[in-house]
Order: structure tokens, then sequence, then C-alpha cells
């Protein structure tokens, strides 16, 4: 009895957004920081150039309602804010 032996295929990075400026340059460090609610990543290269993200997330309320809770039960009295693009109807 013989053992079929077959070679994984490794996939080929999949190339995600293009960054014309920084293709074949050398990277001296990679540093990280939080400052004013937002993440900074710094790639800097031995030419000395840099490429650096800024990510941040905001938080959006979709709907904001009064209600009362007396009885137990949800009962509404008022939507103060309502973001008609996400939001479904009462």
């Amino acid at each position: 009895m013989t053992k079929l032996k077959t070679k994984a295929k490794s996939k080929p990075l999949q190339r995600g957004k293009q960054y014309p400026g920084v293709h074949g340059k050398v990277v001296d460090f990679i540093d990280h920081g939080w400052g004013e609610g937002a993440l900074y990543i710094h790639v800097r290269f031995m030419d000395k150039t840099e490429v650096c993200w800024q990510l941040t997330a905001h938080l959006t309320i979709k709907v904001a309602n009064l209600s009362d809770w007396k009885r137990g039960q949800f009962d509404h009295i008022w939507t103060f804010l309502s973001n008609e693009a996400g939001s479904e109807s009462l």
C-alpha cells in the first residue's frame, strides 16, 4: 500500500490597498500610539520617509426613547432621536 503525498499549495497573498509611494522601500521601524481618541500607526522607512494611518471609531445613536416602566411593561412615551437611515418604525 502506498501513501500519496501531495504538496499543499500555498495561496498567494491577496493584495490590498496599494500605496505606490512606498513600494520597494525598506522599513526602519513601526510605531503605534493613542492620541485624541484615535490609534496612529507609523511606518518609517530607511530613507527618512513615513506613512501613517489614523484609525478612529464612532458611535451612532440609532434611537433614544423615553418609556414608562411603572407596571413592569414598556410603555413608549416619546422618541427623542431617531436615525431615519437605520431605524425601524415602532
